[in-house]
């Protein structure tokens, strides 16, 4: 929007880590929670994220739309707030994507890469005990 970085903008940029930390913690958990019950990786993702869509969605949708007045204030008592409410508008935005987005495709990557891993070790300790045994 044309503004410059100030300490006003890193101030917006630190509350929408704040949701976007929240956001991540409710999606992971419900992730979690699914994992301990039973399902796997990919079907925990699929359905946290269809359960965790809407409040995610709603929760970051609803920020930016109450902080649009602030966004198009023209007053002089509102200009230093400005740069603060569009680091804190857009970053919510652009965080809620990536919560919804990157984060499951990360987590199932993970979850893969400890599996073959674990794939990994087991077959090279049962080749060393077979070694041992002969």
């Amino acid at each position: 929007m044309g503004l410059d970085l100030s300490m006003y903008s890193i101030l917006g940029i630190v509350a929408a880590a704040g949701v976007v930390i929240n956001d991540n913690l409710v999606l992971m958990d419900f992730i979690n929670r699914l994992r301990d019950e039973g399902y796997t990786a990919v079907k925990a993702v699929e359905k946290a994220a269809e359960e965790r869509f809407r409040p995610i969605f709603l929760t970051s949708f609803t920020t930016f739309i109450g902080l649009l007045p602030l966004m198009a204030e023209t007053s002089v008592q509102a200009q230093f707030l400005i740069p603060t409410v569009v680091s804190l508008a857009f970053g919510v935005l652009f965080a809620s994507s990536v919560t919804l987005l990157l984060v499951p495709v990360l987590y199932l990557i993970l979850s893969d890469f400890q599996d073959w891993t674990v794939k990994l070790f087991d077959r090279e300790s049962s080749l060393q005990k077979q070694i041992v045994m002969d």
